[in-house]
């Protein structure tokens, strides 16, 4: 093989998940890797080492097809497998494969509460679009590099830097995966660190929010504050991450970084857990089992169909507090 084009169009979480398979398909096979994926996604992909070109489109994929010919791949991975990518495919006519997305298991345990899904990882399910070419799991987890440039010096910050602090993820791409507001202000009341909320220009108003109901002045609220990248080096330098399941978590996961994984309307079983082989004894997966209501969607809702949001509103507060506790590196 001498050129492959692997697609994945979004989003950060997801584009974070398949970090293994394109490292693994650079090193493995020696060839030269380029992606396909939207615009605004980019930038994911500008610093991995083991990517030689990046094509974008912004509404269409369609608007790649002109110079994806041009460059003749021998192979196409398709990491996204949905309707665009399919179409990419048969434009191109050339030799293709895809992974499982296990939709009908899926649907069966939201629908019925039947687990049909194998006990694998999503990334794991990732490699198998890679599988005809000899491609396999190096085992080494997850890819994310930071640009020195949107590193964040915490010098800047000396009570973050002199006592550590815990990164807490408030946002989400929905709001039933979301840890409610004063659930995070009683935890972050109950520890001894700093904390630094996490999030997007969307989650500035919880995170003030939180920050006026907690006792705990060292609360740092940098929700819509600091570019992706920034808020990345601030994970890397927490001693621990309390994260609901979005993008900042796998980000988390590729450090290697302490994570209490705080899940909703949406379960582990699905195969987006923190992944962190060789280190899962560093992931805690905080949840509410036994709601005959859950999951009660594979993404996710504006609001708790049943409106109680037990999921979340009965999140266990002192089992994060201890675990947080347990996991935090001793100084």
């Amino acid at each position: 093989m001498k050129k492959i084009l692997l697609i994945r169009f979004s989003s950060i979480g997801d584009i974070v998940l398949v970090s293994p398979v394109i490292r693994a398909v650079k090193t493995q096979l020696n060839c030269e890797v380029q992606v396909l994926t939207k615009n605004k996604y980019r930038s994911l992909y500008a610093d991995n080492p083991y990517v030689d070109k990046i094509h974008v489109f912004e509404k269409r994929s369609a608007e790649a097809v002109p110079a994806l010919r041009k460059e003749r791949f021998d192979f196409i991975v398709d990491l996204q497998k949905n309707l665009r990518s399919a179409r990419i495919k048969r434009e191109l006519k050339l030799p293709a494969s895809s992974f499982p997305k296990l939709n009908a298991q899926k649907w069966l345990l939201v629908n019925f509460k039947i687990n049909k899904l194998e006990e694998v990882h999503i990334v794991d399910r990732y490699f198998r679009a890679a599988e005809s070419l000899g491609v396999k799991n190096d085992g080494k987890g997850l890819d994310y590099f930071l640009p020195e440039e949107d590193y964040v010096n915490l010098k800047n910050y000396p009570p973050l830097k002199e006592n550590g602090y815990v990164g807490m993820v408030i946002g989400g791409q929905h709001k039933t995966k979301m840890f409610p507001v004063e659930k995070a202000a009683r935890v972050i009341n109950q520890l001894p660190w700093p904390v630094v909320l996490l999030g997007g220009k969307e989650d500035q108003e919880n995170g003030e929010a939180i920050r006026n109901l907690t006792e705990n002045k060292q609360v740092m609220n940098a929700c819509g504050e600091l570019s992706l990248n920034e808020s990345a080096s601030l994970v890397r330098q927490a001693g621990i991450i309390i994260s609901n399941d979005t993008g900042l978590m796998h980000i988390a996961a590729a450090f290697k970084k302490p994570i209490i994984s705080i899940w909703g309307n949406t379960v582990p079983e699905f195969g987006m857990f923190p992944y962190e082989p060789g280190d899962e004894d560093k992931v805690v997966i905080a949840e509410v089992k036994g709601l005959k209501c859950r999951p009660c969607s594979k993404i996710g809702y504006k609001k708790c169909p049943k409106r109680h949001f037990k999921c979340m509103m009965d999140q266990d507060e002192d089992f994060i507090v201890n675990e947080a506790q347990r996991l935090f590196p001793a100084k």
